[in-house]
């Protein structure tokens, strides 16, 4: 074999090499994220404590805060993951509405259930996120448990 050809063999070769890198694996797809299902049970208890305000007197306020809360999470996971669309993608429906209570022991023991679930969701979230995001899921998990007291 002469010089040149083995110079040609070396830069094919090379060249194999550097075309195989650039074909590497597909990136893998992002976990969901944690705060999609947090938004949408804030949406959830807005809703139910909306529809149970004529029965707990409180529960107006916090049909208020928990609704502020779905805006701030879905904000944030807006803001992590952009919609696809440039018309601004819905919010994610909520889970299937219970239906408003008849008396007010149901009613206030239903919010409290459902402050409950959030405050339990929210804290299991926290370790899970960077930092930025801990901070207000725990603010979060806090104002449902301050929500838990007005309630009692």
């Amino acid at each position: 074999m002469s010089r040149r050809a083995l110079f040609r063999a070396a830069g094919a070769t090379a060249a194999t090499v550097a075309v195989g890198a650039c074909t590497g694996e597909p990136d893998k797809p992002r976990p969901p994220d944690p705060l999609v299902e947090l938004a949408a049970q804030a949406r959830a208890d807005a809703e139910a404590a909306t529809a149970m305000a004529a029965l707990v007197p409180p529960a107006a306020e916090i049909a208020s805060i928990r609704g502020e809360h779905a805006k701030v999470l879905q904000a944030e996971v807006d803001r992590e993951r952009p919609p696809v669309s440039s018309s601004g993608a819905p919010a994610p429906t909520s889970a299937s509405p219970q239906a408003t209570p008849s008396d007010a022991a149901t009613a206030r023991q239903q919010l409290l259930d459902a402050l409950i679930a959030a405050e339990e969701k929210a804290s299991a979230v926290v370790p899970a996120v960077p930092r930025y995001r801990a901070g207000m899921v725990g603010s979060v998990a806090a104002a449902c448990a301050s929500l838990r007291e007005v309630l009692a």
